[in-house]
């Protein structure tokens, strides 16, 4: 097996954040280097791919793909240059780039043995916490617009009324001085904002004094249509009601730090943890026991299906080293928390090579349905 020089890797890389490393001879702190940017993503499944190693051919640095298989990558201002990608489970690419003018994309083939994804489908039951009404109505969506965290993601807006006023029938306003407010169904008078089930202050609420990334999810009311409980006495909700929903721990990312493919494959080159490829009796999900992943609530209340590709090491013992544990691919971070935060109680037959127990590399995929007779 072809080893190539180790990285040092650190946690930045799960939350996106590329250390930029200079490419042959190309200064860092040059005015304005010439850079690609792209995705390395799965080409089965079309999900980034994390942890890939993206570098100039024949350079000796390189970067590593982020959270959705991104990249930013300093290159040398030539007429072509030829990306090499590789990573722990899939076939190395190439790519001839020309222009930096537009980002790329990149496909990686699978170069092991696929397991059969376990399936995870969500249960209707009841909502419970802070976020249950919430949670309830996104699900009927009965009446209102809602704002997910999934949108706030996707669409990473700078300011809050940047995402409002992509809603037909909301107009972004100015308030006080600096001070953002907004209207709804071209009326003059201010909605009612709420913030965690507490009504906010009378008069314009500055909402651009939240950050979008602090919130769970947004309900839009355009008229007196808001739930009982969130409406006021003497007509005041004609104008609207806006609902803003904060994170709480409950809905936190709360990925740490998690193996590297540099690790992994360092473990499989040592022969201290082979692959399933080396063994003569593959390590295999305990059928009496299966692996019970929750559906996130969030997810399951906005219908979110979404699929995680998980590889780790299972012991001698059948169970899944968590320090050893890492994510290749991700629809949706909740997803991948909800695997790994599952993984300590997975009981696996061991593998085995000869008449000995070892330790085995597993790529488990999980695919997640949401309820198919929504209310």
């Amino acid at each position: 097996m072809r080893i190539w020089r180790r990285f040092s890797y650190s946690s930045s890389w799960m939350a996106g954040v590329l250390a930029v490393v200079p490419l042959l001879g190309q200064s860092a702190d040059a005015q304005n280097p010439p850079r690609i940017s792209g995705r390395v993503t799965d080409s089965l499944t079309g999900a980034g791919i994390i942890g890939a190693e993206v570098r100039v051919a024949g350079s000796a640095g390189g970067v590593l793909s982020g959270e959705r298989g991104l990249f930013n990558l300093l290159i040398t201002d030539a007429p072509a240059i030829t990306i090499d990608v590789r990573r722990l489970g899939y076939r190395p690419a190439q790519l001839v780039v020309r222009s930096a003018d537009k980002p790329v994309e990149i496909r990686l083939s699978s170069a092991g043995l696929s397991l059969v994804p376990i399936q995870i489908r969500a249960q209707r039951e009841r909502y419970t916490g802070r976020l249950a009404g919430y949670f309830s109505r996104l699900e009927r969506r009965t009446q209102g617009v809602f704002i997910t965290r999934e949108d706030l993601e996707r669409e990473q807006p700078t300011q809050l009324t940047d995402m409002l006023q992509r809603t037909p029938g909301v107009r972004v306003t100015r308030g006080r001085p600096g001070a953002q407010s907004i209207r709804l169904r071209g009326r003059d008078c201010r909605p009612l904002i709420w913030l965690d089930g507490a009504a906010m202050p009378a008069g314009d609420v500055d909402l651009d004094s939240f950050s979008p990334s602090s919130l769970e999810g947004i309900e839009l009311y355009l008229g007196a249509s808001a739930p009982a409980g969130y409406q006021a006495a003497r007509g005041q909700s004609e104008c609207g009601t806006v609902l803003l929903w904060s994170r709480s721990a409950e809905v936190q990312h709360r990925l740490g730090s998690m193996a590297t493919p540099a690790e992994l494959e360092e473990l499989l080159a040592t022969l201290s943890v082979f692959s399933a490829e080396q063994v003569d009796t593959r390590a295999a999900l305990d059928s009496s026991q299966g692996w019970v992943v929750p559906y996130p609530p969030s997810l399951r209340a906005s219908g979110t299906s979404g699929r995680v590709v998980a590889e780790f090491v299972v012991d001698t013992l059948g169970r899944v080293e968590l320090r050893h544990f890492g994510i290749v691919s991700s629809t949706d971070r909740l997803f991948s928390d909800a695997v790994r935060e599952t993984a300590s109680a997975a009981r696996f037959t061991p593998a085995r090579k000869g008449d000995r127990v070892v330790r085995q590399l597993v790529r488990q995929p999980f695919e997640f349905h949401p309820d198919s007779d929504r209310r």
